[in-house]
């Protein structure tokens, strides 16, 4: 784009445009809608209304309003569907601090919903896709599954309780992510957030966009409850194959990922979380910030610069333009080299335990979120671990 007032536009594959306004005000525009992914029309709405909002965070910038769009089907007993999903994305954006200020629909025999979101940002505050540097941390807010789960929902392999955990995680903004990048200022370089592309997909946009290659340890991803089992029973939507067909131009494996672990990587998201690219030195204070009363939001390291792979700590990753073959003289592991742009190496997870694949909070602290199987995301402690 040759006008001077464009700042993001779809060249670099970001998550909004971001046009400018005056000097110190640029507005956040952004697209989304689909079809129901859960049974419940007021969830459905209310995920449709966060994944739009995702997007404005995802660059910084703050809710302002949205217009519905809407394809739905006219028999009376739809329409009284409609209702509740207006109802839950009216709650989503209320919660968001916006309006809905109007929209359009059409008849259409298979509903689908979705919202214009409109935002607003100052220019220097941006959060592009293009700075992630040789270094930096990355950051996941939300685990992965919601794609295997919705399928598995829609072949009746699951109940709408063992969605339960994938639904609050879809219907939770990204706002306590976005004021947690906001306190960091210029700590942090990148953030995407994490949807049809699935994690993988969004890491490489980020990198090719940024210039820089990345490694990522599988056991540091956080992943929903049941969805490993799941993808051995099929539950795998096309949008997550294509994912798999995509990466393979671009991401290397290590030979111990199973079929498996490639899948769920490359799981096509809704609602998901955001990968945030941040300085090394700044990742405790960012995870720190993240878990606010207000917060929503559940932090997990992906990538450090610091250890490799050790069979007496947790496995960890390197991001940078160039990396070598081995690890530090007391790690007996090996690991694929991170290509000079664009491409990741994943590594294996070292064990599958049982807490591990059980969405939760990063729990503040065991005096007061003891009690709470999921942890907390809510309670005044600032001292999160995981």
């Amino acid at each position: 784009m040759s006008d001077p007032r464009v700042v993001v536009a779809a060249a670099s594959a970001d998550d909004a445009a971001v046009f400018r306004l005056s000097a110190s005000r640029a507005l956040v525009a952004t697209v989304d809608f689909f079809t129901p992914i859960v049974d419940d029309a007021y969830h459905f709405g209310a995920i449709a209304a966060a994944n739009a909002f995702s997007d404005v965070y995802a660059m910084g910038g703050t809710p302002l309003l949205a217009l519905n769009l809407v394809a739905w089907p006219r028999s009376p007993e739809m329409l009284e569907l409609l209702g509740e999903t207006l109802r839950g994305a009216a709650e989503v954006t209320a919660q968001a601090g916006a309006l809905i200020l109007g929209g359009h629909s059409i008849d259409d025999l298979e509903p689908k919903f979705g919202m214009v979101a409109l935002g607003d940002v100052r220019p220097d505050k941006v959060i592009t896709n293009a700075g992630a540097r040789v270094g930096d941390r990355l950051v996941l807010t939300k685990p992965i599954g919601t794609g295997i789960l919705s399928t598995a929902l829609k072949m009746e392999l699951i109940g709408e309780a063992d969605m339960a955990a994938a639904i609050r995680a879809m219907t939770a903004l990204n706002a306590g992510a976005a004021r947690a990048m906001a306190d960091l200022g210029n700590a942090v370089h990148a953030a995407t957030d994490v949807t049809g592309f699935g994690l993988l997909g969004h890491l490489h946009n980020v990198l090719a966009a940024s210039g820089v290659g990345a490694r990522l340890v599988a056991d540091r991803v956080p992943l929903f409850e049941l969805v490993p089992d799941l993808i051995g029973k099929g539950a795998i939507p096309g949008g997550t194959t294509r994912n798999l067909e995509a990466a393979a131009r671009f991401a290397t494996y290590d030979s111990r990922l199973t079929e498996v672990d490639r899948t769920w990587l490359n799981d096509a998201q809704t609602s998901g979380g955001l990968l945030i690219a941040v300085a090394a030195d700044h990742a405790d204070r960012l995870r720190h910030r993240g878990c606010r009363p207000r917060g929503g939001s559940w932090f997990r390291w992906l990538t450090c610069r610091s250890r490799w792979y050790t069979p007496t700590r947790a496995a960890w990753a390197t991001a940078g333009r160039e990396a070598t073959r081995a690890g530090p003289a007391h790690s007996s592991r090996s690991a694929p080299a991170a290509g000079s742009r664009g491409e990741t190496c994943i590594f294996p997870r070292r064990r599958r335990p049982t807490i591990a694949w059980r969405w939760r909070a990063p729990s503040p602290c065991s005096r007061c979120c003891r009690a709470r199987a999921n942890g907390c995301a809510w309670c005044t402690c600032r001292t999160p671990s995981i």
